[in-house]
C-alpha cells in the first residue's frame, strides 16, 4: 500500500517513552507530561494536553478533587467507572437510578466535563473487575466557561465499520451565545460538544482491514491540522497498525503517533496489520 500523505510528517511516540507509575490501586501511563512525570518533548499537541491510559482496581478510584479551565473526558475500554461531580447534574442512562446524582459508564462510553470556572469531581470503580480507560484533557478556546457534564455511548458494532466521531466543537465556536452554550449542540450530530477545535474518533479495525479518516472531519475551523493517533493496550500485544502505508510507522499497543503537516480534507489511512483487531483513537486538532 502506497503513501497518500507524502507531505505529512508522522513521528511515532513509543509506549516505552511514556511516563509510568504503579500506585497499586492505579496503574497509569502518561503520553504527555503529567503529575510527577515531565518530558519537555511531550507537553502538548495542539489542544491535546493529557492522554493517560489508566487501570484502576476494584473498589478503588480518584477521590474528590478540583479542576478548572480544562475539557476533561474518559473513554472506557473495559470495566465500569462511576463519576460524581459538583455540578449535581444527573445524566440518565440505563445504569443510573433516578435518585442518584452520578453517572456510571462502561465499555465504549465517554464521560465528559467542562471544568471551566471550577468543579470538584470523583471517579471510582465499584465493579468487581479493574476498569481500563483513557483519561484525556484538552485546552479550551477560552477560560472561565460555565462547568458542564455530559456522557455518550457508542457501540463497538459501529466502530467495526469505520471511525466513529465521539467529540466535536460546540456550535457557535469561541463566540458561542449563552443559548448555544446552554443547548450544548455539537458540530457533528450524535457527538459530545467540546469547547475546542478538536474532534475525537474511535474505530475497531479487523486484521487485514483499513479505515480512512478525513482530517478535520469536514467541520474544522483551521485548514492546517494535526492528528494524534493512539492504540490502547487491549489485546495482549497482538494488535498492530500501519499509518499511511508506511512500514516505518507501524504502531503496537501502547504506542501513539504525531501526524503533522496535514490539512483539512486530507485522508489518513489506518491499516490493522496484527493478529487481533486494533482499537484506535484519533484526536484531530488545530
Amino acid at each position: 500500500m502506497s503513501s497518500t500523505l507524502r507531505h505529512a510528517t508522522i513521528t511515532p511516540h513509543r509506549s516505552a517513552a511514556r511516563g509510568h507509575a504503579n500506585h497499586g490501586w492505579l496503574d497509569t501511563y502518561h503520553s504527555f507530561s503529567f503529575a510527577n512525570w515531565y518530558n519537555p518533548n511531550f507537553t502538548q499537541f495542539g489542544s491535546l494536553r493529557v492522554l493517560n491510559e489508566d487501570r484502576v482496581k476494584s473498589n478503588s478510584g480518584f477521590p474528590t478533587h478540583p479542576h478548572r479551565d480544562f475539557e476533561i473526558f474518559s473513554y472506557i475500554l473495559s470495566g465500569e467507572l462511576t463519576h460524581t461531580d459538583s455540578t449535581h447534574t444527573k445524566k440518565d442512562n440505563k445504569n443510573t437510578k433516578e435518585s442518584e446524582l452520578f453517572c456510571r459508564v462502561g465499555r465504549g462510553d465517554i464521560q465528559f466535563t467542562t471544568a471551566g470556572t471550577g468543579v470538584t469531581h470523583a471517579e471510582f470503580n465499584y465493579g468487581k473487575d479493574p476498569v481500563h480507560f483513557l483519561q484525556i484533557w484538552a485546552v479550551p478556546w477560552k477560560r472561565g466557561l460555565a462547568p458542564r457534564y455530559d456522557w455518550g455511548r457508542y457501540s463497538d458494532d459501529d466502530k467495526r465499520k469505520g471511525f466513529v466521531s465521539l467529540l466535536s466543537p460546540l456550535k457557535g465556536g469561541v463566540d458561542a451565545t449563552a443559548a448555544q452554550e446552554k443547548a450544548a449542540e455539537p458540530t457533528i450530530p450524535g457527538t459530545i460538544a467540546i469547547h475546542a477545535d478538536f474532534v475525537m474518533s474511535a474505530g475497531i479495525i479487523p486484521p487485514g482491514s483499513k479505515f480512512e479518516w478525513i482530517v478535520g472531519a469536514k467541520v474544522a475551523d483551521a485548514t492546517k491540522r494535526k492528528v494524534y493517533v493512539h492504540i490502547p493496550m487491549t489485546k495482549g500485544g497482538k494488535a498492530k497498525i500501519r499509518l499511511d502505508g508506511r512500514d516505518d510507522d507501524i504502531l503496537v499497543e501502547g504506542d501513539g503517533a504525531f501526524v503533522e503537516d496535514v490539512h483539512a480534507g486530507d485522508k489518513l489511512v489506518v491499516e490493522s496489520v496484527g493478529d487481533a483487531e486494533a482499537e484506535v483513537v484519533l484526536l484531530d486538532t488545530a
